[in-house]
């Protein structure tokens, strides 16, 4: 059973894949193994806290000084499967691109430049050993991407409003299955765009994990940015379905409508970030 925490990191969404064991070497499967066989396992909340504490010490740590040895586990018919958290490389992952989010003195003043670039230099020295290396996890910040929601259907949503979830679990072969489809929906139309790429990012990505593991988007911490009523009603991923399927059909019209759906509604959760 999931450790059950009483404080609630938001604001972010995940898409994670779960692994098979079998998609491991022996001895990683072998401490997997064991591990998923644990009384307790970690939540989502308590990586996102661990996280957040290493950013209280001066200086601050941007990166954990040791991989994570922790992951999410899941049973898919019958089969264990695990997500691995990965930290380490998440946290370099996110580091890297931090500039282009933040302007410069509040980089400085949450991470000063100094420690950020010897955590890069870390990350230069350890990719040279470890050049094939990708997390199970992605992040969203404040958002779900939208290109997430073409890998899902709305006949996997899973909400509950107490305490508030709301996420999509599917095979690995319906989401890449979904991805082909999307993308030649939209290059036999719009041929390039933001969807466009997203799709072939996150196609790329799903293509390295073993092709009977379990794809979840987990609207994770942005579940406390948003009402009960608005995650009620929320099926972005049907007003995906449906644009996509516009497109293929020949009725741009349409296709705009559903699109047009989602992209305002998720504007007016990103502009929060911003809010007093």
């Amino acid at each position: 059973m999931p450790k059950v925490s009483s404080l609630s990191v938001p604001y972010a969404a995940y898409l994670r894949v779960y692994e098979p064991l079998a998609a491991f070497p022996d001895a990683e499967r072998a401490y997997w193994e064991r591990y998923a066989q644990k009384a307790e396992l970690p939540s989502c909340q308590d990586e996102l806290r661990r996280s957040l504490a290493d950013l209280l010490p001066t200086p601050p740590i941007p990166v954990p000084v040791h991989e994570s040895g922790d992951a999410f586990v899941a049973e898919v018919d019958g089969v264990v499967c695990v997500c691995p958290w990965r930290t380490r490389l998440r946290g370099w992952q996110a580091l890297g691109g931090l500039a282009d989010e933040l302007p410069a003195p509040v980089l400085d003043a949450a991470l000063p430049e100094v420690v950020r670039k010897q955590a890069m230099a870390d990350f230069d020295r350890w990719l040279t050993r470890h050049p094939d290396a990708r997390p199970w996890i992605r992040t969203g910040r404040w958002q779900v991407p939208l290109s997430w929601f073409a890998l899902v259907a709305d006949g996997e949503r899973e909400w509950r409003p107490e305490p508030p979830r709301l996420r999509y679990r599917t095979p690995m072969v319906e989401a890449r299955r979904r991805v082909a489809r999307g993308l030649k929906a939209l290059r036999d139309t719009v041929e390039e765009g933001a969807l466009v790429d997203g799709l072939i990012d996150v196609g790329s990505w799903l293509e390295d994990f073993h092709p009977r593991s379990l794809v979840e988007l987990d609207y994770g911490g942005l579940v406390h940015a948003l009402t009960a009523e608005g995650l009620d009603e929320d099926h972005s991923a049907a007003d995906m379905a449906a644009a996509l399927a516009g497109l293929r059909d020949d009725e741009p019209e349409a296709a705009g409508e559903a699109y047009g759906r989602l992209v305002e509604r998720w504007r007016a959760v990103r502009e929060r970030q911003f809010a007093n």
